[in-house]
């Protein structure tokens, strides 16, 4: 049996849905059972619960042979991941497959990237068969700014001049459904991005391109973004690690872009254009 976590959300439902694709039976961990209704129709196994609670892991891990640990940013995220950790172990799960990032490394300085890194530490030490799932920038933030784009073409982001190797999360989702269904990627840290290093100008010239009207980037100062993000984000934790997260990128990254995605999923990662295009109607 396979267990998911955070089917709900982005990478978590991007990993379902490409499970359900290949035909692959699984169990997942829903707090909501109305949200995960498609799901249980498709034939999913659902445990109704929080995954915070550890009477809740006890069950849904029973008989389970590998795991998606996917869990939400937070103040208590590094408790929460050692916790699955450790029943999985006490369950018997032979494989956990952490969702983590690419900027989860030793002199990481943002909360975020640093509990992703010291739970891999942890997850290392167990015993247990790991695999980290280490993406970037998600294409589908833009989603958020689909209203913008419609109304204004415009797009705004504290980002700066920074780049990112953005991914589309369905192409995260089908590397995690190869990792959990095939052999093999025991003790791997897979850092998977989009084709291209993109910064975010370069992104309004994609969305120009296919949209076939002009879209511009407009960089808003982090402070005047951050009284924005603080009517979606009320817990404060939360609201300081994303700005935290967002400088970094305005500060510009080392990052690459590797050929992870084609060598596990067969095929190139999907481009920021063939996204737009994929979810034209959103954006007109």
């Amino acid at each position: 049996m396979l267990l998911l976590t955070g089917v709900t959300g982005k990478t978590g439902g991007a990993s379902a849905q490409a499970l359900l694709k290949k035909g692959i039976k699984f169990r997942a961990i829903v707090r909501n059972a109305d949200k995960a209704a498609a799901l249980k129709a498709a034939g999913v196994e659902l445990v109704i619960g929080d995954v915070t609670d550890r009477t809740v892991l006890e069950a849904a891990l029973t008989g389970v042979v590998k795991a998606l640990m996917t869990m939400p940013n937070g103040e208590k995220q590094l408790e929460l991941e050692k916790q699955f950790i450790d029943v999985a172990k006490a369950r018997g799960v032979k494989h956990v497959i952490k969702m983590s990032s690419m900027e989860a490394v030793p002199n990481a300085t943002a909360p975020i990237p640093k509990i992703h890194y010291a739970s891999e530490q942890y997850l290392k030490q167990s015993g247990l068969a790991w695999t980290m799932i280490k993406p970037n920038f998600f294409m589908q933030n833009f989603l958020g700014s689909g209203g913008t784009i419609k109304e204004q073409g415009k797009f705004f982001l504290p980002l700066a001049h920074g780049k990112t190797v953005m991914i589309d999360t369905r192409d995260i989702g089908a590397c995690v459904a190869v990792v959990m269904t095939t052999p093999g990627h025991e003790g791997q840290s897979y850092e998977l991005t989009g084709p291209e290093e993109l910064g975010f100008a370069e992104a309004a010239e994609r969305f120009t391109k296919v949209l076939g009207r002009k879209i511009e980037y407009v960089h808003v100062p982090m402070p005047a973004y951050r009284q924005t993000l603080a009517r979606f984000l009320t817990n404060e934790w939360h609201l300081n690690a994303v700005c935290e997260l967002f400088q970094e990128i305005a500060d510009g990254q080392d990052l690459h872009v590797t050929g992870t995605v084609q060598k596990i999923n067969g095929k190139a990662p999907t481009s920021l254009e063939q996204f737009i295009r994929d979810h034209q109607a959103v954006f007109t």
